[in-house]
This record gives structure tokens, sequence and C-alpha cells, in this order.
């Protein structure tokens, strides 16, 4: 389905989000807190607590969630919420996730990972900025654009992905999968900041390269000439570090293509030369250094190992891992035009549009043909890290410009 334009928002209106996410602002951060005190760590903790409190409150405000399960295992991947209008349109998500990152060493914590404490201003704990605050936002939206259905043209969808920090996006990915891409106008990904808008960022090509060698026993003098498969790997990874900036920088994206070598792993014994290495690569594309290139990169590297390592009938094997192009969102893009006119109404600062140099889901989605953005929210420190925690006094201005963006979105 082909997305219009934003159309305007009165004044009037304005005013009235305005105001109403300032009289949520107390009810916001109960929700956060509430959120963050349930541990959710990516591939660790259960979801199932998250995902019934949410649930729960969604319910108490009338609007009714669907979860989804892998569909082998059964177990719980996201949860979805629409908010369907009176009338025919395209379908905008608001993304977030409910898993967190690790907590790290709780002992150097300021306040527990999961307190919730609000300290001079500042709520700390794991997931409070990735992404438990955007999710208070959003449930926040959803309860008042569920009163404003009868104006809206189209639907909007609260996705929240249990299974992102494990690095495998698979509620995303499922919810994806299952709809047309055509009927989704687009994504926002409230990931926090609330400086710049992610409108695009570099792709990646990731490989596991094996590397074989010749075993024997380290003190033989028949094994002096055998081929030690760590030392093979070793020029490989020397090789590859040559091209650690392998293109000039993109004009599009303003960054330069990368490649890293991330892991390295072999030998079983002292007394056993290894016969096996595996290395781990990371090329970050541009959308000029783009996948074929990548590979293209790495398979001449190969090439150029086993020609000066040659092992008879064991050549030096490449599994091409997962791929996401890089992306960068056009100018007119709707949701891009949506929440840069809603930031001028509620923020002070000048939101500037920023390609990132990691990649997120956005790139998946810009595989499928979805526009997303990502990267407006709170303020916060520590993400990731010790001491995480966000900027209390930001919170409305986001909820706001979600806001107002949603009503330009869906009502044209």
């Amino acid at each position: 389905m082909e997305s219009t334009q934003p159309g305007p928002v009165r004044q009037s209106e304005i005013t009235k989000i305005h105001d109403l996410a300032a009289v949520d602002h107390e009810s916001v951060i109960s929700l956060i807190q509430e959120l963050v005190r349930i541990p959710t760590r990516g591939g660790i903790d259960s979801y199932d607590d998250i995902i019934d409190h949410v649930s729960r409150w969604l319910s108490d405000h009338g609007l009714d969630t669907q979860l989804l399960h892998e569909r082998n295992t059964g177990r719980a991947l996201a949860l979805v919420c629409d908010i369907a209008g009176d009338h025919p349109g395209p379908r905008y998500v608001l993304d977030a996730c409910l898993d967190t990152a690790p907590f790290g060493d709780v002992s150097a914590w300021r306040h527990a990972p999961t307190s919730a404490t609000i300290d001079n201003g500042w709520l700390y704990g794991r997931g409070s900025a990735d992404s438990k605050a955007a999710i208070a936002i959003f449930m926040h939206i959803a309860r008042h654009l569920r009163k404003q259905t009868a104006r809206l043209h189209g639907t909007l969808t609260l996705l929240f992905d249990a299974d992102e920090h494990t690095g495998h996006f698979g509620g995303a990915k499922q919810y994806f999968a299952d709809k047309a891409a055509g009927d989704i106008g687009g994504v926002m990904i409230g990931y926090p900041g609330s400086d710049e808008l992610v409108i695009g960022g570099r792709g990646f090509l990731r490989a596991r390269i094996t590397v074989r060698g010749q075993a024997g026993h380290t003190g033989s003098q028949r094994a002096t000439d055998n081929i030690n498969a760590i030392e093979k790997a070793t020029e490989l990874v020397m090789v590859l570090a040559e091209h650690r900036l392998p293109g000039p920088i993109d004009e599009r994206l303003g960054l330069p293509p990368k490649l890293t070598v991330t892991a390295i792993t072999g030998g079983e014994s002292y007394s056993i030369i290894p016969d096996r290495c595996t290395i781990g690569v990371d090329v970050r594309l541009t959308t000029t250094f783009h996948e074929a290139l990548g590979k293209k990169l790495i398979e001449e590297a190969v090439v150029e190992i086993d020609k000066r390592w040659p092992v008879s009938d064991k050549p030096i094997e490449i599994e091409y891992q997962e791929f996401w192009p890089a992306y960068r969102l056009n100018d007119n893009a709707p949701i891009r035009v949506a929440l840069t006119r809603a930031a001028e109404h509620h923020l002070d600062n000048k939101l500037t549009a920023k390609v990132a140099g990691p990649s997120n889901i956005g790139n998946y989605l810009a595989k499928m043909g979805i526009d997303s953005t990502a990267g407006l929210g709170v303020n916060y420190q520590g993400l990731h890290g010790t001491d995480e925690r966000i900027e209390l006094a930001t919170i409305s201005a986001i909820q706001a410009t979600y806001h107002e963006a949603a009503l330009l979105l869906l009502s044209p």
C-alpha cells in the first residue's frame, strides 16, 4: 500500500498533545519503573512476567494484544497490539524491545540494575533506556489513539520484541515475515537519544572461515613439515587486517566500509599440531561497498593464503552468516517527515538526521523494502553498561513527538 505524505496538524491539537503528555508524565514514569523491576536479560530471564504485565496494562485500557510464538519451540517472541482506524490506510509500527542486555558487574552499579531508583532526575536500571522507556511511552500513545479511531486512516501497531538482545530479532522477523511489506507504511524504532533521528545505517556481512592443517605430535621429528592450522589462520588474519577500511567514504551514508576480525579459535592440546582453526569476520557495508564486494575481498584473501599454505584436499572453507544491506531513508519518506515536523513542535533542540555506524533492525527492514527510523527517544547514559539510566525530564517531549507523528501519518 503506497503511503501519502503527512498532512498538517492544527495548533490546537499540538497543544492538546503536549498537555496529554504532561498529564501522563507520572504514569509513564511509574510504568517504566514497573518494567525495569522485571528482569528480562536476553537469553537469560523468562519474559512471561513482563509480557503478562504489558498485556494486562493494555487490556485494562481497552486494547487487545496478540502474542507471537516461535513456530518450532513455542517460546514467546513478541507482543503485538493493533489500533485499527475506521478507515483503510497503511500500517505504521512503533517498535521497541522487551528484552535487555545483561547486568554486567552488579557490584559496580550505583543503584541495583532492577531497582528503578530515581536519583536527581534520572531513573536507573537495565533496560530503562533500551528500551523500556519507549515501551511505556508507546503504550500511553496507544491508549490515546484508541479513542480517536474515527479519524484514523490505517492502523498503528505496537510491536514489542522479546528476542532482540539475543541478536536474533526473532519477534520482529516473524512479525514482518507474516505481513505483506506493501501494507506497512513505515516502522519507528524507539531507541533512546533525543538529539538525532537515525535514518540509516551501515549494513553487515558476517563470515565464519575454517582453516585446516595437518595434525601431528608437536614433539615428532616427522611432523616438522606439517601445516599448523593456527599459523595459517594467523597469516590470513594479517591479510584481512590490511583491509580494515576496504573502500572510500560512501557519500550517501557519510561513512566508509570497515572489516573487523572478531574471533579466532583453534587448538586442543599442547602435544597436538592443530589441524583446524576458525576465524570470525564482520564487514560493515555501505551502499557503494556492498555484499558482493565484501565477499570478493574475503574470497581473494582466502585464495592467496591457500596458495601460500597448500593442504591437499583441504582448502579454506567460508561459511557466510547473515547479511543486512546498508540503507538511508529518502528525504521525503513519510515517517521521517512526520517525526521531523513533530519534533519541531515538542523538542527544544533541532532534530538532526544521522546514518549510524552500527546496524539495527532497520537494515533488515530495508532488505524487505520497508522504511524505518531509529534513535529518537529519551536522553540516556550508560547504555548496555554500568548505571544505565534515563533523564526523566525528556519523557514528555518524546511522547508528544511520537503522538503527533502518528496522527500526521494516520490522519491525511
